[in-house]
């Protein structure tokens, strides 16, 4: 004979078998890769500013070394070990903007440069470019009105 169980035994028994948060952890592991990131990010702009190179220059650079490294790391497979271990702190700057391009470039170059690599690379990225592009399109359209009518 089947043993019912009420509603309130029932939410009882999935919290005690429910595994415990790792918000906190995840959190941390976030804001530590995060943090480390940019800390590279500012060690390569403090470097080429030592070199000389002025603000808007030494920024360029700084994004662009970023986004290789962030590139390459994916090459060798080591920026998923990251991202699995930062979550959100390895997607959210420019290296996993990178790492999102690379990614499926990397993963459909067996159907071909056209149609896998040329095809697939912004699977992921595309959207949020569109989007980006689209609403800079918008804002600068309100921009000019507003600034036409004021």
């Amino acid at each position: 004979m089947k043993k019912t169980i009420t509603s309130h035994e029932y939410q009882e028994l999935v919290k005690n078998k429910e595994p415990g948060s790792k918000y906190v952890k995840n959190i941390f592991a976030a804001f530590i890769t995060g943090g480390l990131i940019c800390s590279i990010g500012q060690l390569i702009q403090m470097g080429m500013k030592s070199l000389g190179a002025d603000k808007d220059t030494s920024a360029s650079v700084t994004t662009i070394v970023m986004i290789f490294l962030g590139a390459f790391l994916t090459g060798i497979s080591l920026y998923d070990e990251i991202a699995k271990f930062g979550g959100a702190g390895a997607s959210v700057p420019v290296t996993g903007f990178s790492n999102s391009i690379v990614s499926p470039a990397m993963e459909y170059k067996k159907e071909g440069y056209i149609m896998g690599v040329g095809a697939k690379m912004f699977l992921i990225a595309g959207p949020v470019l569109v989007y980006g592009i689209f609403a800079s399109v918008i804002g600068g359209l309100l921009y000019f009105i507003w600034k036409q009518v004021m």
